[in-house]
């Protein structure tokens, strides 16, 4: 039996979960969760315990000094609770930790009797995938799930997914046959530029679960932070011919799959997000939003305006991608 004592009761929560390893290309995943961790300054009330669910020869534990004692960090899962104020408040609980090395269903198990005795309304776990996708262009965000009902009311797609999956796969189905709705969003990450952090992927996932949740997440350095990024992969790539022909080829076959599928709709999902951000009204937690943070109208690197992967995205929603190599959401791709 799960004990939270401690934990206030929390008002409509939603949990956010992320996990390194195979899901998280570029760290994308697991850095999201961080960010709503960091500006929200999440308090930690449980962490599963690393014997049951860890190969220490894998993941191996860190030692380190605090004021001259050595201590030990054991690589584990911890679940956090944010409280998020405002004129719609709404709290977290975000789950982070490491792909687990074996007892994945007892693994979920837990993370669902917490869900359970927290009252979560829904499961959001976030990951990342490695993908034929240029970093030049927004990057495509697949949002999926099991739940016919759920892809249909929320606009997202259904899994169609068959082959290898991870953490992220598990624990979306095992939160189906739980009845708790669950959804996966995925971000493509350019498998060329692999390389943790990627920020833009971050913050193309964070764009989409403010969407998704319905809640203002204050962005702080990261649209800054991207443009960073995709400048420094642009130097980059210019220095070496073929990685910029490349390049190019990648941002043809983008545009060519993007254009006839753009829609009103989606333009209007858009300029709905840049108005919110534009109005300079606090967000969650009493945070403004204006000055400081970046709008999807500041450069293409801050929005995913289209989903898919492997197939023409359709911009509004996400696409199955078939591609083994970068393994379809819901049921994960390699970087799951």
């Amino acid at each position: 039996m799960i004990e939270l004592e401690g934990v206030p009761e929390l008002v409509d929560p939603v949990m956010i979960a992320a996990f390194e390893g195979w899901n998280d290309a570029g760290d994308a995943a697991s850095s999201a969760v961080a960010h709503l961790d960091a500006v929200w300054k999440g308090e930690v009330f449980a962490a599963l315990d690393a014997e049951d669910y860890y190969d220490f020869q894998v993941n191996r534990p860190t030692v380190w000094l605090d004021g001259g004692v050595r201590k030990i960090t054991w690589p584990t899962t911890r679940l956090s609770v944010v409280r998020v104020g405002g004129d719609k408040p709404r709290d977290l609980v975000l789950v982070r930790g490491i792909e687990p090395s074996m007892r994945w269903r007892s693994f979920c198990n837990e993370i669902l009797g917490f869900a359970h005795e927290l009252g979560v309304e829904m499961v959001v776990v976030l990951g990342a995938l490695l993908g034929d996708t240029p970093h030049t262009r927004p990057v495509p965000v697949s949002g999926v799930t099991s739940d016919p009902d759920l892809a249909r009311t929320m606009d997202l797609e259904e899994t169609r997914y068959e082959g290898p999956t991870g953490i992220v796969g598990i624990l979306q189905e095992a939160c189906t046959h739980a009845g708790v709705p669950a959804v996966s969003l995925w971000a493509a990450v350019p498998h060329y530029v692999s390389q943790p952090p990627n920020p833009k992927a971050t913050l193309a996932l964070l764009n989409r679960l403010e969407d998704l949740i319905d809640l203002r997440i204050p962005l702080g350095e990261l649209a800054e932070d991207a443009r960073a990024w995709q400048l420094g992969v642009d130097q980059l790539a210019a220095e070496d011919s073929e990685v910029a022909e490349y390049v190019q080829t990648l941002e043809e076959a983008r545009d060519t799959a993007d254009l006839p599928e753009a829609s009103g709709e989606a333009i209007a999902r858009e300029f709905e997000r840049y108005l919110r951000r534009r109005d300079g009204g606090p967000g969650p937690g009493g945070q403004s939003t204006a000055g400081g943070h970046a709008t999807e109208a500041d450069g293409s690197y801050l929005r995913d305006t289209s989903s898919g992967r492997t197939r023409p995205p359709k911009p509004p929603r996400a696409e199955d991608p078939k591609d083994p190599k970068a393994e379809g959401p819901g049921e994960e791709p390699p970087d799951e």
